[in-house]
């Protein structure tokens, strides 16, 4: 257990840490411990639905900083200087974004705006999870799980709420989710290969294994499905947490990665990205595996020709509806009930598969009916109404989009 992990304002440590035999608390004068019931979809604090629009803001990093806009106009609201490449995850409070740096995770106040000197500090920050009231990080280079109330997030003052943390036992790409009854769940693995997952539980001061499997090689990503269904891509499969027990899917490959998982709490089935050539070239996939966690069947759909995507390109919206931006520029609507495409709405100009994977391509966000689509060729950002397949608001820009983060609504 690592006792020097802290957060911190930059140039400014903040409070004090507290050890207790496997689980740190760092303890700030605004944290006040409560929690939000586990939703859909974010619920903005009282401060953000005062202090912007009820469409929300958009983030977009490009090359050097990071742009706000607003969720209905797409007008620039504000920009910041940032790094040169640099991811954004929803904080799930409604108002926040993580921006990922060299520092850790830092939050950036969409409403307000401010890119704030608020940090949690990683040394290698990945994965950001929000689900059941909780918003939990991944340091990728010490194992280090951060465990934050989201409701205090929406309401912080100048520092940062109370945290509790978990660090595995080695460092990995990971990723880690609290579930509604407490329970952590989080990946094994080290430096070099990744095995599976672990159930923990909070006891007297330390941490208990209440479950565990090591089925899940090369094991990224998860997702919350209906129920509480917790899903992991592996590189044979997928792992599922459900009602205390671990199962494995085994893919109809050899090789059959699933690394993202596209999820919707009102829904069973899970979409995953699928990957059955470990030596293609390029990042484009055509094929998805369908997973119900209600009745226990993994399926691996293929997409027809036209229709090729990235891991930036699926979300689910309404009606539970897969929408996948494909190569064409045209959202493909999957019903993930059968795997068909139900239908098609034009978008954006054709486009091409990055060379790397951090390179810009088109990526696609949702938030509740609209989905929100960068298309970097044209420097562009696009609103869409899912409902009708319209495109309700396009915006130049003066950079070239990369990520994008939304903070209302469904991620």
């Amino acid at each position: 257990m690592r006792n020097h992990h802290m957060l911190k304002q930059r140039k400014t440590r903040l409070g004090g840490i507290a050890a207790i035999a496997g689980i740190t608390l760092l303890v700030s004068a605004c944290g006040n411990g409560s929690s939000t019931p586990a939703s859909t979809a974010e619920t903005p604090s009282s401060s953000s639905t005062t202090s912007a629009d009820p469409h929300g803001r958009v983030a977009i990093s490009y090359p050097g900083g990071i742009s706000v806009l607003d969720g209905k106009t797409l007008d620039v609201v504000e920009k910041f200087d940032s790094e040169e490449f640099t991811r954004l995850n929803a904080a799930g409070d409604g108002r926040h974004v993580f921006v990922t740096t060299k520092a850790g995770f830092q939050l950036l106040d969409t409403v307000e705006p401010k890119l704030t000197d608020l940090v949690v500090d990683a040394t290698a920050a990945g994965h950001v999870v929000r689900h059941a009231g909780n918003t939990v990080l991944f340091d990728d280079g010490t194992g280090t799980t951060t465990i934050l109330k989201t409701e205090d997030l929406a309401n912080i003052n100048g520092s940062l709420p109370e945290v509790e943390i978990h660090t595995a036992d080695a460092a990995h790409h990971g990723v880690s989710i609290v579930l509604e009854d407490g329970k952590l769940l989080t990946t094994i693995g080290d430096k070099t290969s990744r095995a599976g997952a672990v159930a923990l539980e909070a006891h007297d001061g330390h941490w208990d294994k209440v479950a565990e499997s090591k089925e899940c090689p090369g094991i990224h990503g998860e997702g919350t499905a209906a129920d509480e269904a917790v899903i992991f891509g592996c590189e044979d499969g997928a792992l599922l947490f459900h009602h205390g027990k671990f199962e494995k899917f085994t893919a109809p490959d050899k090789y059959g990665r699933m690394g993202n998982a596209f999820v919707s709490e009102t829904s069973p089935i899970v979409v995953g990205d699928y990957k059955n050539d470990p030596d293609a070239e390029g990042y484009l996939l055509n094929s998805v595996a369908l997973i119900d966690t209600e009745k226990h069947t993994y399926n691996v759909v293929k997409l027809p020709d036209t229709v090729q995507y990235t891991f930036r390109d699926i979300a689910r919206g309404p009606g539970d509806l897969a929408y996948i931006l494909s190569t064409d520029g045209s959202i493909h609507v999957l019903d993930p009930k059968d795997g068909k495409i139900v239908n098609e709405f034009p978008v954006i100009g054709a486009w091409e598969g990055p060379a790397e994977w951090q390179d810009a391509h088109p990526a696609i966000v949702v938030n509740g009916n609209t989905a929100y689509v960068t298309e970097p060729a044209a420097n562009s950002v696009h609103s869409v109404d899912l409902t009708t397949g319209k495109v309700t608001g396009s915006a130049e820009l003066d950079v070239v989009p990369n990520e994008i983060a939304i903070t209302l609504g469904a991620h």
